[in-house]
């Protein structure tokens, strides 16, 4: 289902107007080194899989189903590779968003990969050195999950750091 239905009710309410959303994605990594990727229904581009918590749904959980749902490999997360805010977007309906978005760094487990015909027109394995045009904001996620090593990169994670106390 492309638009989870609290969403629609939601928009009943708040018609085109900003909603802040949590979602959650996913680093899928093999081990032949390939991410997994869709080209999404709603825009055209290639994308990491991932999708919008339901109310009261666990962010690991939430991958687990919408990995699943998009693609049709089953993952398992492995740990959290990135917290950050995605720039505002807009649907083409009209419809504004924004998101909190928890990345995951994870590896398939079973499943074979498939288009499900609403949320994802391809689904592929690419290689590292060999993605396909990305947007900028999921560039930054596969680099950052790639990167991490079971520590999650997290915006100004430094400046957090540095004003601890002691």
């Amino acid at each position: 289902m492309a638009t989870p239905e609290f969403i629609l009710e939601l928009r009943k309410r708040v018609g085109h107007d900003p909603l802040w959303l949590m979602g959650v994605t996913g680093v899928v990594l093999d081990a032949a080194d390939r991410i997994l990727l869709h080209r999404r229904a709603d825009d055209g581009e290639w994308s990491t899989p991932g999708g919008i918590l339901e109310p009261g749904e666990q962010p690991a959980a939430a991958l687990v189903r919408e990995i699943m749902e998009e693609t049709g490999v089953r993952a398992e997360p492995l740990w959290v590779s990135s917290v950050a805010t995605e720039p505002p977007f807009s649907y083409d309906n009209g419809d504004q968003v924004q998101y909190l978005d928890i990345a995951f760094r994870c590896r398939p487990v079973g499943g074979e990969p498939r288009a499900d015909g609403d949320e994802s027109l391809e689904v592929r394995w690419f290689p590292v050195d060999g993605l396909p045009p990305l947007p900028p904001h999921v560039h930054d996620r596969v680099r950052r999950g790639l990167a991490s090593d079971g520590g999650a990169w997290f915006a100004g994670r430094s400046e957090a750091t540095d004003a601890m106390p002691g």
